[in-house]
């Protein structure tokens, strides 16, 4: 009994050794976090106090103070290359109505009662939606009436909400009920639209600018506590000192009313804009949104009526383009007048636009461009389409095409090959324009050989040309001449500097027979600035070039005086030619024996004297001509390609008329379009710009 009891007692000796052992663990653990807390609490009051103390300095400062910003400053402004200001800014008186948040539907519609009946609004824009829409507020009670029992009980049941009902009331106001609306009435109602459409509590736009009247704007600033609400200030508009010239790729900018675009309204949020903020909605103004976006001030709110600054408002950065205005002024005038003198000729009837990109072949610089568009008696702006619209380009490609041939050794510098017509199995007859016997590829390139083409192509597919030989599907060989095409920019997109820019089009059909398609144009589709980047790089000796409009940005100044450059955009080679310098030097000397050898066809398309290189195109094209969304209707497209002097050029120069002409048995006469804007282009460069 006595050793069953030392055993016991054993037994609780242990377990107490065991337990002052795992306290004794547990304090340790205990100690060694709160020493741990203490340190990371030490190193953030460190960094509160000592490292980062005015950055949360000014934190607790507007936290702890009313702080609001001001009003949208202006933008900067854009010039052209030589500092001409092509987009400015100016003062302009604005009547703006912003939503209480205890305003009443009721309160609204007398607001617009008594105001519009002060303003002077183009109240012939109301429409049947929105004089629905006031007579359904003004009469309700009325309107409820015509919903059924059985609309009622849907109702009930979940099955249509109310706004379905809300819909329903609104379509049963009959024509006879909206055409009893006074003048009073329909003015009510389309102020009532100005001061809710958009965000809701955003500030919305009344009237502005020059047709704002003096006695509008004081009638509102002086009545400001009656009618709540509505409210004056001073804002900007956009000004545009050349008018209309390169009008559409300068951009839009939204209203203070329009704010940011619902589909940006993310984005912009997450940069830190407000919902009613400025921003650039197209083209440069919103690319380089970044720098012409002007700083708002920022206030203290001392009490209900004082404003402290803390921090000035500043306009927006000054972006310098590299458009030369003067000659962009000059180049829409030819487009227009050759357009329109192009449209009165037979076989045009599929014809409505051609474009012209003036680019610097050194630098990747777009100098100017332009496409004028006529739709009945008017010519109107399509310089989007440069970058948008791809066409069918012809025989202006038959430059990469050849350095193909070069490349693989399919044909070697100065062979001769028979230009005749040629026959596959399968297919029709395939000749050139003309048949032209013997040549070599200088000739092949000056008088535009399909020919020289197709048998180069047959050889790259790894077959020889014989009369009705059966051409071998060769994957590689299409490979091997979309590669060279990409190279150059051609079925890629370029980078112009521009939002919406298209890669053009590419084929999915390789079967064999498309592959001398391919070589001579006839095959993919290409934009206007991708050709320009094509020939750009030929010019400069194989250095594919970025194209951009963006040269300098300036740092805005408190006068109209220039900034200092605060960024410099510099040339972006993106690649260069995969290929030879003599095979490179072989297709420019083609070029050149297009323009100035007897029988090239670039003669007559520049001025001798000036020394260009270059190379046309006439492709066969399809048009959708009645509506139904096939192109079955084949026309025939023209282009130019060159540069200008051969040796030194200054610029490259594109020209493409899409659907110029039209096959017609009646009448053979093919439009000159491309021609004569070529040569009055070149002519008028010259002219400025004079090369010797």
């Amino acid at each position: 009994m006595a050793k069953k009891k030392n055993n016991i007692k054993n037994k609780i000796g242990r377990k107490f050794v065991y337990a002052d052992s795992t306290f004794e663990v547990r304090v340790l653990v205990f100690m060694m976090l709160i020493i741990i807390l203490f340190i990371i609490l030490f190193i953030k009051l460190f960094d509160v106090t000592v490292l980062n103390n005015k950055k949360y300095k000014e934190s607790l400062d507007v936290l702890s103070n009313n702080v609001i910003e001001g009003d949208s400053t202006p933008r900067g402004r854009i010039l052209d290359r030589n500092y001409n200001v092509i987009v400015d800014n100016k003062a302009v008186n604005v009547i703006f109505y912003k939503k209480s948040k205890n305003v009443t539907t009721n309160k609204e519609i007398k607001l617009a009662y008594e105001v519009s009946s002060m303003l002077s609004l183009p109240y012939e824009k109301v429409t049947d939606d929105m004089l629905r829409e006031f007579y359904y507020l003004n009469n309700k009670d009325k309107l409820r009436k015509r919903i059924t029992k059985s609309e009622w009980k849907k109702k009930e049941e979940r099955k249509i909400s109310n706004n379905d009902i809300e819909d329903l009331e609104k379509k049963r106001i009959t024509a006879a009920e909206v055409n009893s609306m006074t003048d009073s009435d329909r003015h009510a109602a389309y102020l009532y639209y100005l001061m809710n459409k958009g965000y809701t509590y955003s500030e919305k736009t009344i009237k502005s600018g020059d047709s704002l009247t003096d006695s509008e704007f004081a009638y509102i600033a002086e009545n400001t506590q009656k009618l709540d609400g509505f409210g004056t200030k001073t804002d900007w508009e956009r000004t545009y000192p050349y008018g209309d010239t390169f009008r559409t790729i300068l951009g839009n900018v939204s209203t203070s009313s329009q704010g940011i675009p619902s589909n940006l309204k993310d984005y912009y949020l997450s940069q830190g804009y407000s919902l009613n903020d400025r921003v650039g909605l197209s083209y440069l103004e919103k690319e380089y949104e970044s720098y012409l976006k002007g700083t708002k001030g920022k206030y203290e709110l001392l009490n209900s009526y004082e404003l402290k600054e803390i921090k000035s408002g500043k306009r927006g950065n000054d972006i310098v383009l590299t458009i030369d205005i003067n000659l962009q002024r000059e180049l829409e005038n030819i487009l227009s007048e050759e357009v329109r003198r192009a449209k009165s000729e037979a076989n045009t009837n599929y014809y409505d636009h051609s474009s012209v990109i003036i680019q610097d072949p050194n630098t990747g610089e777009i100098l100017a461009m332009s496409s004028k568009k006529i739709v009945g008696d008017k010519i109107v702006d399509n310089t989007e389409s440069i970058i948008t619209n791809a066409i069918t380009p012809g025989s202006v490609v038959k430059g990469a095409s050849m350095l193909v041939g070069y490349n693989t050794g399919a044909i070697k510098i100065g062979e001769k090959i028979v230009d005749e017509c040629i026959k596959v199995a399968g297919a029709p007859q395939k000749c050139s324009f003309r048949t032209l016997g013997l040549i070599d590829d200088i000739t092949a390139l000056a008088k535009s050989s399909n020919v020289y083409q197709f048998k180069t192509a047959i050889r790259v597919n790894g077959q020889e040309y014989h009369y009705g030989m059966k051409l071998n599907f060769n994957q590689k060989a299409f490979d091997t001449y979309r590669n060279m095409y990409h190279q150059f920019g051609l079925g890629v997109k370029t980078g112009i500097d521009l939002d919406g820019e298209s890669s053009g089009v590419t084929a999915k059909d390789t079967k064999a027979g498309n592959l001398l398609d391919y070589v001579m144009g006839q095959y993919e589709a290409y934009t206007p600035i991708e050709l320009s980047q094509y020939v750009t790089t030929i010019a400069n000796g194989g250095d594919r070039l970025q194209p951009h409009l963006l040269k300098e940005v300036r740092e805005s100044s408190e006068t109209k005086e220039l900034g200092k450059v605060i960024y410099k955009k510099d040339k972006n080679v993106l690649n260069k030619i995969d290929t030879k310098p003599e095979y490179m030097a072989r297709v420019k000397e083609g070029f050149y024996a297009v323009m100035h050898s007897n029988g090239g066809y670039g003669v007559g398309y520049v001025n001798p004297n000036l020394d260009a290189a270059g190379k046309t195109g006439t492709s066969q094209s399809f048009k959708d001509t009645n509506g139904d969304g096939k192109n079955d209707t084949e026309t025939i497209t023209s282009s130019f390609v060159g540069y200008l002097p051969t040796n030194n050029p200054k610029i490259s120069i594109v020209v493409t008329s899409p659907d110029s002409s039209y096959p017609n048995s009646s009448n053979s006469f093919t439009s000159l379009v491309t021609l004569h804007i070529t040569k009055a282009v070149t002519s008028k460069y010259a002219e400025m710009f004079p090369l010797s």
